[in-house]
């Protein structure tokens, strides 16, 4: 490998840094668990628990004054370049000190996710990457198993999900599904649905009524419109007890709530 200096923003050799999401993940790559398109980690903490994981890089690029250490354990060649250079083509008022493409890898499809979760959270029609992202990092960091998404929720290896989960998406697995409803119906496991509603149970009281030998789900929904009627039929409604005059949390910060309360 070598580091390679770039002296000029319009420099060809780093037009794939300049692509945005539509550029790096088509929505036929997005449905594909094979692992087609690409994807941009951003610091070098991402960047090292992508490598970790097994992904394969593409291309980096450097802070030219001080390259971090994963940048010799990518196994490419690294463009580095001054802080302007880096700012003007990733678009960030920061630049990271490092931000490298990777090609993005194979996911479990749904059956495979399902058959070795114990503790599941299921997002529905949650298209906020930041919330993506936070869901991620409070569902790994409290301990479970894998992230079922349906095919409107955003993407957990998007640059700003990845950016809020620090690299945590590379260590709970997800998978996608056309029909969230169809695929959990036939499931013997408790589903627990988050819901404002203030007829629902409250979440401290129904954990400590589950049987901790089955597997569970907790589903999450739109902050605008909630879980679909279809989820909220097949699942048992908990709702976190809330202050008067507030009546939900946001979805990344219910789900931290939840994550720790019905784990």
């Amino acid at each position: 490998m070598a580091f390679i200096r770039i002296e000029a923003v319009d420099d060809e050799r780093l037009a794939v840094f300049r692509l945005r999401e539509r550029g790096l993940t088509t929505r036929a790559d997005k449905r594909d668990d094979t692992g087609a398109g690409l994807f941009l980690a951003e610091g070098d903490l991402v960047v090292s628990r992508a490598l970790e994981a097994g992904c394969e890089p593409l291309a980096a690029l450097a802070d030219a004054d001080r390259v971090p250490a994963v940048a010799e354990r990518l196994g490419i060649d690294v463009f580095i370049g001054g802080d302007e250079i880096r700012r003007l083509v990733t678009g960030l008022g920061m630049p990271h000190p490092i931000v490298a493409v990777f090609h993005r890898p194979a996911r479990p499809s749904p059956a495979a996710l399902l058959s070795r979760c114990h503790r599941l959270v299921v997002a529905e029609r949650v298209d906020n990457p930041a919330n993506i992202g936070g869901i991620v990092r409070n569902a790994a960091g409290l301990g479970w198993d894998g992230l079922l998404l349906d095919a409107t929720s955003a993407d957990p290896l998007s640059r700003r999900a990845l950016r809020v989960a620090m690299g945590t998406a590379f260590t709970l697995p997800h998978a996608r599904t056309p029909d969230l409803a169809e695929l959990l119906g036939g499931l013997d496991i408790d589903l627990l649905a988050l819901t404002p509603d203030p007829d629902a149970e409250a979440i401290d009281v129904v954990a400590g009524q589950l049987d901790p030998r089955r597997p569970r789900a907790v589903l999450i929904g739109s902050e605008r419109a909630g879980l679909s009627d279809e989820l909220l039929e097949l699942a048992r409604g908990v709702r976190i007890p809330m202050a008067d005059g507030v009546d939900s949390l946001n979805a990344a910060a219910a789900s931290a709530v939840a994550c720790h309360v019905l784990r």
